[in-house]
């Protein structure tokens, strides 16, 4: 069981290790390219994530979404990990923080 405190520190590193998982096509991290609708850390620490991709047949699906496994797997106080792939609302650059967008030239 963890502690209301122990989760916030645990929702944080999973934030911070969601920045430093890219798309090879694209230099900007998942996180901010709004790629991540759902993080969910119950009472036993299992960690549940929702994800989409910039496009349903992207050549780099696999290895996105094992990098993020990886990544997520190795923050300490972690259970498990379990990623969903959803494609409902479907992606757009509307999702990209400020800073993706500015990177990427649309702004």
């Amino acid at each position: 069981m963890t502690t209301p405190e122990q989760r916030l520190a645990i929702e944080e590193k999973v934030v911070e290790m969601l920045r430093t998982v890219y798309d090879p096509e694209i230099p900007v991290d998942i996180y901010s390219l709004g790629l991540i609708y759902k993080i969910d850390l119950d009472d036993d620490a299992n960690l549940h994530i929702d994800m989409t991709l910039t496009a349903p047949n992207c050549p780099a699906a696999d290895f996105i979404v094992e990098d993020t496994r990886m990544k997520l797997e190795s923050i300490e106080g972690v259970k498990s990990v379990d990623i969903s792939i959803v494609f409902e609302p479907e992606w757009n650059k509307d999702m990209m923080s400020e800073e993706a967008k500015l990177e990427l030239g649309f702004l």
